[in-house]
């Protein structure tokens, strides 16, 4: 009897698959010099997981940015010299919104970011079962090209598009159009955070409060999108993944 899924090998005597379509989660990476066999692991509860999470840092986002807003528009005031009760009392609001939205977003992005190097080792391990040779960087960069000064600017994205081509369909790469769209975010955000803290803590006057504001309000809102950006990247790449196991090894062409 024939293979139920490839057609072109015989079945096990006690099943209807054949032995590579019976391979737990479709099959496994030969062993290679001194490295143990990897299996398939489903990265789907993993990739909702993470996107939860970044769902939830644009909620935060979303609210940083109503925070960022009410601190404009107060210190706005201020500024053209309204120092009034009520001027006074909306700027205390705008500082303990904006004081809550910080914290919020620290805890979220801490949150985020161990979620999703987790994930990301589940599909790297994943795309080393699918394509082997197809990793120009070490499995251990997946943590370490996060921290190491200098390569955290290009090695995550290295890892993530070997990966991207390793789980395209029939061993076609897809456009990297996504993947370079997320990481150009997730750039652009860390540069403007970093910068606008420090104009932050110069800023005396109410002038210059109400400019880091308008500032902030830009910063915010590209975290916005760089956190829903970074949803569809890791929605798109679990499903590729879960996808490509589910067909099952590739099996030549009997002649």
């Amino acid at each position: 009897m024939l293979c139920t899924r490839c057609h072109h090998f015989e079945a096990a005597p006690d099943g209807v698959l054949c032995t590579s379509c019976a391979t737990p989660a479709g099959f496994a990476a030969p062993p290679g010099a001194g490295t143990p066999k990897v299996w398939l692991r489903s990265p789907v509860g993993l990739g909702w997981a993470t996107v939860a999470l970044l769902g939830l840092a644009a909620a935060v986002d979303l609210f940083a940015l109503v925070a960022d807003f009410l601190r404009y528009d107060v210190t706005g005031d201020l500024a053209g010299g309204d120092t009034g009760a009520a001027a006074l009392d909306r700027a205390d609001v705008s500082d303990v919104l904006t004081s809550l939205a910080a914290s919020a977003q620290m805890a979220v992005l801490l949150a985020c970011a161990v979620v999703f190097v987790i994930w990301l080792w589940r599909v790297r391990v994943n795309a080393e079962v699918f394509a082997p040779d197809g990793h120009r960087k070490a499995r251990g960069w997946v943590i370490a090209g996060w921290v190491v000064p200098f390569v955290s600017l290009w090695y995550p994205r290295r890892v993530v598009l070997d990966v991207w081509n390793a789980s395209s369909p029939e061993d076609r790469p897809r456009g990297h159009a996504l993947v370079n769209v997320w990481w150009t975010l997730w750039l652009l955000t860390n540069v403007i955070g970093r910068f606008l803290a420090s104009m932050a803590g110069e800023a005396d006057t109410y002038q210059e409060v109400h400019d880091t504001a308008f500032q902030l309000l830009f910063a915010d809102a590209v975290d916005l999108v760089a956190a829903l950006v970074a949803a569809v990247m890791v929605l798109r790449l679990t499903r590729m993944q879960d996808e490509k196991a589910r067909r099952g090894p590739v099996v030549p062409v009997a002649v």
